[in-house]
């Protein structure tokens, strides 16, 4: 329970992660990309750059990206699996770009000689036009279109995650038309709901995604995946869910298909060569996040893997792991200017200051869609107020439309202050909508005080330029 000197109720009313802060100015780093700090006079800095200067040659909202904090985690993910996998059958890290994609940050991804992920026709195209070598591309997605399947297949894609049986028919037919053998994982549904919100744990079986192994959906598809032409069966693959902060999950995961990777050598006296074992790593959005660091993950996860494999006498297959979030959440940041406040009296003597921003759940759903927690701080100034309690809410007719829940902001926070909100880097932007007309932010990298405009802000003429009435 909180502490707090209106009692009980102040208490009751705030998360139990949410302490007051001593210093209201402080940035809680563990959420911050490794380059931001305040100032002495309290801007937020950034990759170099004070939050002001951002605001000045951009405007907010605004996405801001850590380019350094990005590749390092990156990097960080390839090298730790690569360390912890090395003495097994190798790992391979496939950045998952649904949670942030520009051609730009695919081009990072080229420069430091990592894969990718995508599931659709879009993101395969942009990390195309960054120049990835298309072996390094895995193509996912629970409702491929042929013409999708047609282009990796041209491409030359190094695997294609198949999601259904229907979908191994037409994979087979689409690469014989073409005369090319298909690079095939299969998805399955193993029956591991990883604790996390509903709506991101993807592999229960009350849900859309993957071949069931409960229902013996699995092996028909592997039996068909083996017989079908045009198609060469790589492994299996499983992606639990998002937001999970320890191996235990993916320790019951391994062991599920594991099993099923022996079965298949049993059964059809073939080796698998690769086992995916998807993304999902958690990280920190407010101090109630206590996620495991990455070495640890990995050295957990190949601990795994081989004592899995060797109960079930086989030959440890080349792992693939997925993160997204893990990468590209903290290393972004999103900016806002603060508009109208509102101290909202909610009985018992306690006030809930309500702090506008121009922003909203246009460039932000998560919060309104999973209940998401972020945090936020004062980022223009520095205050000798005391804290209090508020809640950032965006400028959309949605009564849900809030940014962050719940956070203590200085109690003189006031029109014009920039306001900044850690760990947005995945799923906002990829994310973002034009409700109530909104223009979606630009995202910006920053880096030794340079500041790179990745994708524009969008403008009117962009959103008019697709009605034919206009």
């Amino acid at each position: 329970m909180t502490s707090h000197e209106a009692g009980a109720l102040h208490a009751a009313a705030t998360p139990v992660w949410l302490e007051v802060p001593e210093d209201v100015n402080a940035l809680l780093q563990p959420l911050w990309p490794a380059t931001a700090y305040k100032a002495d006079d309290g801007v937020l800095q950034i990759g170099g750059l004070s939050v002001t200067e951002i605001a000045q040659q951009v405007g907010t909202p605004t996405y801001v990206v850590d380019e350094a904090d990005f590749r390092g985690r990156a990097l960080e993910f390839a090298t730790q699996f690569d360390r912890a996998f090395a003495p097994l059958g190798g790992a391979t890290v496939h950045y998952a770009s649904k949670a942030l994609l520009s051609v730009g940050i695919a081009q990072w991804l080229v420069e430091d000689g990592l894969s990718v992920d995508v599931c659709s026709g879009g993101e395969l195209d942009m990390v195309l036009r960054a120049g990835m070598d298309p072996s390094k591309i895995t193509f996912h997605g629970s409702n491929k279109s042929a013409a999708e399947l047609t282009a990796a297949l041209e491409a030359g894609v190094g695997r294609i995650g198949v999601d259904s049986l229907p979908e191994i028919e037409l994979v087979s037919r689409i690469a014989q038309s073409l005369g090319v053998t298909a690079p095939v994982m299969l998805r399955l549904s193993i029956g591991i709901e990883a604790h996390t919100h509903e709506f991101i744990a993807t592999s229960h079986e009350d849900q859309k995604f993957g071949l069931s192994v409960a229902d013996g959906d699995a092996m028909k598809g592997v039996a068909q995946a083996l017989a079908a032409p045009g198609v060469e069966l790589l492994g299996v693959h499983s992606h639990i869910g998002s937001q999970i902060f320890d191996a235990r999950a993916f320790r019951e995961a391994i062991y599920r298909l594991v099993s099923v990777t022996a079965q298949v050598e049993q059964e059809h006296q073939v080796k698998l060569p690769e086992l995916g074992l998807g993304g999902g790593f958690g990280v920190p959005y407010t101090t109630g996040h206590d996620p495991l660091p990455v070495a640890d993950m990995a050295d957990r996860m190949a601990a795994a893997v081989e004592r899995e494999c060797r109960a079930s006498g086989i030959d440890v297959p080349h792992v693939t792991v997925e993160p997204g979030r893990a990468i590209a959440g903290p290393a972004g940041i999103t900016l806002y200017t603060v508009g109208t406040i509102k101290p909202i009296a909610l009985g018992g003597g306690f006030t809930r200051l309500y702090v506008s921003v121009d922003g909203g759940m246009s460039d932000n759903i998560r919060t309104a869609l999973y209940g998401a927690e972020y945090s936020a701080t004062l980022a223009s100034r520095r205050s000798a107020a005391e804290p209090r309690l508020s809640r950032v809410v965006g400028k959309h007719c949605e009564s849900g439309d809030i940014v962050v829940k719940d956070e203590y902001l200085p109690a003189d926070i006031a029109i014009g202050d920039l306001l900044a909100v850690p760990v947005t880097g995945a799923y906002c932007h990829t994310m973002a909508s034009n409700y109530n007309a909104a223009l979606r932010p630009p995202i910006v990298a920053v880096k030794d005080g340079l500041l790179n405009v990745l994708l524009r802000r969008e403008t009117m003429a962009d959103l008019l330029s697709r009605d034919l009435y206009a």
